[in-house]
């Protein structure tokens, strides 16, 4: 009944948001006409950046809370049983240039994840993007070695406790807003020079735990999949 009740007023709040948008194609544009002035005057060169840490601030903490939320359900889903016990994984054969690759790759894709996250004000990306990339680069150990090398570098316990103090860092520095300004995640911070990399008050450091929260997030669902497939058996 509660559900119904809810959703039937999203339903219907949103049914007349949408009968009041401007027509597809048509010369206004109420949104990008503000999005973009506001993200330059907020010393902010990417426009998306700030649109998603600074202008809309609070939705973008629901986003990464909806990660930190799927994440944590699917750890717990995929824990071991009371009729499962923990086995040795056998390493396969790994071709040369495979390891070769991987070998060069692997600290390229981290450089690159970081750059993507510390730039994010700036250019294209940000944490998220940078955080997948994180992820995906810190798996190369997987491909290019077995899966004992990538559980050598990815400690699970440290990477838990940062996924969550990222997520609890992202709503704690909204807190500031409220002390120091009028409203949550209000950018309170000195907004530098536009092109700078300490530009943007408050979105680097928004755009840094965000970035450290779904790095750290995918590789925690990742290693519970591979823990699943390669660690746990059962009988």
């Amino acid at each position: 009944m509660l559900f119904r009740c809810a959703a039937a007023a999203i339903a219907l709040c949103y049914a007349i948001s949408c009968g009041r948008l401007p027509s597809f194609g048509g010369p206004f544009h109420p949104y990008a006409d503000r999005a973009v002035p506001t993200a330059l005057e907020q010393r902010t060169a990417n426009a998306v950046a700030s649109v998603n840490f600074d202008q809309r601030g609070f939705d973008t903490l629901g986003e990464e809370f909806i990660l930190f939320t799927a994440v944590l359900g699917a750890v717990l889903v995929l824990r071991r049983a009371r009729d499962e016990h923990a086995v040795s994984p056998r390493p396969g054969p790994v071709p040369p240039t495979v390891r070769l690759a991987g070998t060069v790759l692997l600290p390229v894709a981290l450089v690159t994840g970081v750059y993507v996250v510390a730039h994010g004000q700036l250019t294209p990306g940000g944490g998220f993007q940078g955080g997948v990339v994180l992820a995906t680069g810190l798996h190369i150990a997987y491909l290019a070695a077995d899966y004992r090398v990538l559980r050598a570098v990815r400690p699970r316990t440290v990477l838990d406790l940062s996924d969550a103090m990222a997520a609890g860092v992202f709503a704690a520095l909204g807190l500031a807003g409220l002390v120091w300004g009028s409203a949550y995640l209000e950018n309170v911070l000195p907004l530098g020079t536009l092109g700078a990399l300490t530009s943007g008050g408050i979105v680097p450091l928004l755009n840094a735990a965000v970035g450290v929260e779904v790095g750290c997030a995918l590789v925690v669902l990742v290693a519970a999949f591979l823990d699943q497939a390669l660690e746990i058996g059962t009988g």
